[in-house]
């Protein structure tokens, strides 16, 4: 397992550990066998604006951007079980909508950077939110990794 951890300002290089246990708990929980290589970084608001006007074309800050490199690999299912190398992809994370939405929902900034982070995650493996049946099932693999309670 590698976890490529880069942030805009040393003082989060803490959840470098933090996001490499939260992705063995990830691995584990979804009974996934090959050995991940995911790139992160926590990012200001500026930064994650650009990315989301470039490649989304949405002109705001958002809170993660997740780039999956096997999202259009019809053999995803067997990758993630061959017990091979894999390179996941990239997420970015605004440390700026991050403390905003901690602020909102009532919970603290750690919580809401591990949060962020397993959502991304869950989008590099291939699930998403786009229906209410596809976010049933994300959102409840979020609560079963980063339980609401634990933090």
């Amino acid at each position: 397992m590698e976890l490529d951890f880069n942030s805009f300002n040393e003082s989060y290089n803490l959840y470098q550990a933090e996001y490499e246990t939260l992705l063995d708990k990830t691995l584990k929980h979804l009974a996934l066998n090959f050995d991940p290589f995911v790139s992160v970084t926590l990012v200001d608001n500026d930064y994650i604006q650009a990315i989301n006007r470039d490649y989304r074309h949405l002109d705001q800050p958002t809170d993660v951007i997740s780039f999956a490199f096997l999202d259009d690999n019809k053999d995803r299912d067997t990758i993630l079980h061959s017990g091979s190398m894999v390179i996941l992809g990239e997420i970015y994370i605004s440390i700026d909508k991050a403390k905003s939405q901690a602020e909102n929902y009532g919970h603290s900034l750690d919580r809401e950077l591990k949060f962020l982070f397993v959502h991304g995650l869950l989008h590099l493996l291939g699930y998403d939110h786009m229906t209410e049946a596809e976010e049933k099932i994300m959102f409840a693999l979020q609560d079963k990794i980063l339980p609401k309670g634990n933090l």
